[in-house]
């Protein structure tokens, strides 16, 4: 047994700086309907062909005028047409005023719109007549062709997720078809002859030692979220064939491997010398609380060139959850051509204490409180998951880093980060 000491962890900003440097945006792409792309990454710019809005129109319904035949309140002038949205009216003259609605183009001439509810009706007349009580300026609830999108605008760019507010500007684009970013296909599997599936054995009747396969769901659930077409290939055995022949298998058709378990040090953990037997290993262990082992690294293909990326989770529930979203969600966003960015910090007080201090970097679950402060789960440890139930964002902590009632913490938000 070798006595030379052991290396040092490496850091989480290091590691995931290293993981980056493996992964570069796939190359397969696919033209998806507009209606259909939500979620989805560009593939390309959209670069608009026409102008938003097309036309001068009006952003009030309400009377559309000449400024200059309105200087002053109490102007009468005749009403000698109605535009409604969807169609163009004739030239407007002097002392003329022409009935318009939300939506609809600023006739020639005119170059204000006065609300209705700034106006009267002159009743009793031959002609239809109305009265100005407040004098507009010039551009006045008038919507200029282009003040949205000018033509020739890149108004979104590649790698951009596509979202609600993102869908409705391509379409008011005239765009039926957007070219995204292919669904990366990520492989899914966990080890562990503990492991048991929920609905497989009742309560009751667990073996001893047996526990129920949690990470399955969460990770699965993860992945699709970010728009992965995951392959899901349940529980493999403590074996290292079963662990070796499930890698094999895997890296053929998919560009990502994820396992959760099997990834410490103990006899039973077979992913290491499995992923090692196959490709290589370039990231083991980091410096963070909860989710030390982790690994990440390649898996070589037999009929097709290149490898599988492969990204080894600790077998904890809260150090899996924690480990995806900070090592694997930028691997995955940056397969989709997005640029990885951390989570937005909020800095907000502690309303607790914790005297004693982690040599590693570490990531404790916390809750907003009424106050406007940060509450801590009690049991911090990698196994309880209500811990990630509960609380609503964690505080990263600095390695060595004790805490005192009061403190200014960075608090990271669960529903930002998920999201």
């Amino acid at each position: 047994m070798s006595n030379a000491p052991r290396a040092p962890l490496m850091s989480l900003d290091a590691a995931l700086q290293a993981l980056l440097t493996h992964v570069h945006p796939l190359t397969r792409f696919e033209t998806v309907a507009t209606l259909d792309a939500d979620g989805r990454f560009l593939a390309q710019n959209v670069v608009s062909a026409l102008q938003v809005p097309a036309f001068d129109n009006s952003s009030m319904d309400g009377y559309a005028v000449r400024s200059a035949d309105v200087q002053h309140s109490g102007v009468e002038l005749t009403v000698t047409q109605r535009i409604a949205a969807g169609h163009f009216g004739d030239q407007l003259l002097p002392g003329q005023t022409a009935r318009i609605f939300t939506g609809a183009p600023v006739p020639l001439g005119a170059d204000a719109v006065v609300m209705q509810e700034q106006t009267e009706s002159i009743v009793g007349q031959d002609v239809s007549r109305v009265k100005f009580l407040f004098a507009p300026e010039a551009g006045q609830w008038i919507r200029r062709s282009g003040e949205d999108v000018k033509a020739g605008d890149t108004v979104l760019m590649r790698g951009q997720k596509l979202g609600p507010a993102e869908l409705g500007l391509v379409a008011s684009l005239g765009l039926s078809h957007v070219q995204v970013m292919a669904r990366p296909k990520v492989a899914l599997f966990s080890t562990g002859d503990e492991l048991v599936m929920p609905g497989d054995v009742a309560p009751g009747d667990m073996r001893p030692g047996a526990i129920y396969n949690s990470n399955r769901f969460f990770l699965r659930a993860l992945l699709q979220r970010m728009g992965c077409e995951v392959s899901d290939l349940g529980i493999v055995p403590d074996r290292r064939d079963a662990t070796v022949a499930a890698l094999q298998s895997a890296a053929e058709h998919h560009d990502l491997i994820v396992t959760s378990g099997g990834v410490s040090v103990g006899e039973e953990d077979h992913v290491k010398p499995a992923v090692q037997s196959l490709g290589e290993l370039a990231l083991w262990q980091i410096a963070m609380k909860p989710g030390k082992p982790f690994a990440y690294g390649h898996v070589r293909r037999d009929s097709l060139p290149g490898a599988a990326h492969f990204v080894g989770l600790p077998g904890n529930p809260v150090s899996s959850f924690i480990t995806f979203l900070l090592l694997v969600k930028p691997l995955i966003l940056t397969f989709q051509g997005a640029a990885p960015k951390p989570p937005v910090a909020y800095r907000l007080p502690a309303h607790f204490d914790l005297p004693k201090a982690d040599k590693r970097r570490e990531f404790l679950r916390v809750r907003r409180n009424a106050q406007g402060g940060l509450d801590l789960f009690p049991n911090q440890s990698s196994g309880v998951l209500t811990s990630v139930v509960w609380g609503d964002g964690v505080v990263d902590n600095p390695a060595e880093q004790t805490i005192v009632h009061g403190d200014m913490l960075n608090f990271w938000s669960f529903s930002e980060w998920l999201s």
